[in-house]
C-alpha cells in the first residue's frame, strides 16, 4: 500500500453530489487543509458543475474513468446505493483508496465482491457507518468498555417511507448493535407493509453470541424523525437521544451530556452525527496504514445481519 506523507495533500475525487454530499462530506472535505478536491462527477452533469463551483473543486467530469485520470489518491463514493459496486470496483482496480457510503450495494454478493477486491488489491475501502463516530455513541461505547450489556433497545423512526427503507436507514442501528455487542446468533423479525419495497414498519429481536439481546424498531409512519437507544446491564443504563444528548445512570447518580454547547454553540450536524470524525478517521488510516473501524470486511458482516433481518421480516432481502 502507498505510504502517505503527513504533509501531503490528498488528491480527492467525489462521485455523487446529492444530499449526503452537501450536508456532510463536501463541507468537511473542502475545509480540510490536507485535502485537494480535484474532481467530481454526478448522474446529472449540471449538478456536478454546481458542486464544482460551490466547493472550489478542480474539475467536473462525466465518467469514473475521467475521474481516475485526475491522478487521485482516494475517492468518496456518495452516489445511490445501486451504483456503488461498479464505481468502487473501477476505483480499486485503478489503485485508488475508497470511502463508500452505506449500504455497500443491493446484494450480499456485491458487498462480498467489494470487500474481496479491496483485500486483493491491497487498497483501503471504508464504509460510511458514521454513527459509530458520533459523540453520543462513542460515549455509550466507553461506558461498557470490555463488558457487554444485557439489552439494547434501538429505534430509528421517520414520518415517511422510502425505497428499501429499513436497509437504507435502520442499518445504522443494526451496525451499532454489532459494534456494542459483537456477532448475532439468532434473529426474529416482523414487518408491516402494503408495498414490501416501501415498508411501514420493521421490528427485530436479536440474540448475540455473548448473551446480549437487541431490540430494533424502525417505523416509517411516526410523528417526527427520532433516533434513540437504551442500553442496560452491569447496574448501569445509557439513554441516547441522538444526536444531541446522552444520559448515563448508575446506582448512585445520573450524568447528562448535551452536544449543543460544542463549538461555542455552533456544533453542526457533521460533528454531532460523527461525519467529521469518520472522514478524519479515513484519512488517518491512509496516513498510518491502519485498517478502518468500518472496513469493508467488517461492514459486510453488518450487511449479512441486515439480510437475516429482512428475510425474517418477509421483506426483499440481499440475496
Amino acid at each position: 500500500m502507498e505510504e502517505y506523507s503527513l504533509e501531503k495533500k490528498f488528491r480527492v475525487g467525489v462521485i455523487g453530489v446529492g444530499a449526503i454530499a452537501k450536508i456532510s462530506h463536501l463541507p468537511i472535505l473542502s475545509a480540510r487543509e490536507d485535502v485537494e478536491l480535484v474532481g467530481c462527477m454526478a448522474k446529472h452533469p449540471q449538478s456536478a458543475r454546481q458542486a464544482q463551483r460551490r466547493y472550489a473543486i478542480g474539475q467536473a467530469v462525466d465518467t469514473v474513468e475521467d475521474l481516475i485520470k485526475l491522478d487521485l489518491d482516494c475517492a468518496f463514493v456518495l452516489s445511490p446505493k445501486q451504483e456503488h459496486p461498479e464505481q468502487v470496483k473501477k476505483l480499486l482496480e485503478a489503485g485508488i483508496d475508497v470511502f463508500c457510503e452505506k449500504p455497500m450495494g443491493l446484494t450480499l454478493k456485491e458487498a462480498h465482491d467489494m470487500a474481496e477486491l479491496a483485500e486483493k488489491t491491497g487498497r483501503t475501502l471504508m464504509i460510511g457507518f458514521n454513527r459509530r463516530f458520533a459523540p453520543v455513541y462513542q460515549k455509550a461505547k466507553e461506558v461498557y468498555k470490555d463488558q457487554v450489556p444485557d439489552v439494547i433497545i434501538a429505534q430509528k423512526n421517520r414520518p415517511a417511507s422510502e425505497y428499501r427503507a429499513t436497509l437504507e436507514n435502520a442499518i445504522h442501528m443494526v451496525d451499532l448493535m454489532r459494534y456494542l455487542s459483537g456477532e448475532c446468533v439468532s434473529v426474529e423479525a416482523h414487518s408491516i407493509y402494503t408495498d414490501p419495497c416501501y415498508e411501514t414498519l420493521c421490528t427485530a429481536q436479536l440474540q448475540f453470541e455473548n448473551g446480549t439481546v437487541g431490540m430494533l424498531v424502525a417505523d416509517r409512519a411516526s410523528g417526527q424523525w427520532v433516533e434513540t437507544m437504551e442500553i442496560h446491564g452491569h447496574n448501569r443504563s445509557v439513554y441516547v437521544n441522538a444526536p444531541d444528548s446522552i444520559k448515563v445512570v448508575d446506582e448512585k447518580e445520573a450524568h447528562v451530556t448535551t452536544l449543543t454547547p460544542l463549538a461555542m454553540g455552533w456544533a453542526k450536524v457533521e460533528d454531532k452525527l460523527g461525519f467529521a470524525d469518520q472522514d478524519a478517521h479515513f484519512f488517518d488510516c491512509l496516513k498510518n496504514g491502519t485498517v478502518p473501524l468500518t472496513s469493508a470486511a467488517d461492514a459486510f458482516k453488518t450487511h449479512e445481519l441486515m439480510n437475516r433481518i429482512l428475510t425474517a421480516a418477509g421483506l426483499p432481502n440481499l440475496e
